[in-house]
Order: C-alpha cells, then sequence, then structure tokens
C-alpha cells in the first residue's frame, strides 16, 4: 500500500511541474515563436484546402439536383 501512494505522489508532482513549468508562454518577440504573417497564411492555406473540395461537393450536389429534376418532369409527363 505504501508503495501505491509513493507512486501517486510522484504522478502528481510530475504533473504539477509540467504544469507550472511548461505551462508558462513565450513571452512576444522572442525566437522560435511564428509571425502573425506567417500564422495567416498558414491558416488561408488550411481554409483554402477544406473549401476545393466543399465547392466541388457543392457544384455535384447542383447537378444531381437539376438530374432529379429532369427526372421527376420526364415521369411527370410520361404519367399525363
Amino acid at each position: 500500500m505504501k508503495r501505491w501512494g509513493f507512486w501517486v505522489a510522484m504522478m502528481v508532482a510530475v504533473v504539477i511541474a509540467c504544469d507550472v513549468g511548461c505551462g508558462q508562454e513565450q513571452p512576444a518577440g522572442k525566437a522560435g515563436a511564428p509571425s502573425k504573417p506567417a500564422t495567416d497564411s498558414a491558416g488561408q492555406a488550411i481554409v483554402d484546402g477544406v473549401n476545393a473540395p466543399l465547392d466541388k461537393a457543392r457544384q455535384v450536389e447542383g447537378t444531381l439536383g437539376k438530374a432529379a429534376d429532369k427526372t421527376a418532369d420526364t415521369i411527370k409527363d410520361a404519367t399525363q
């Protein structure tokens, strides 16, 4: 039982040490911090990468909608 308590205490200490040491933000202007234009361009590249497939999907959806309308009109004309 003492051994289990020792390991729990060690894990808690590691978590606290990591939270205190690793949780500090780096001051602005220090080396290693990405610049705002670099993060903006990277973010825009991600957005563009997602938007291209979505635009293609919207085009396909429109085409399928038109085909469905045409099929419905053909069936409607055939039943009259």
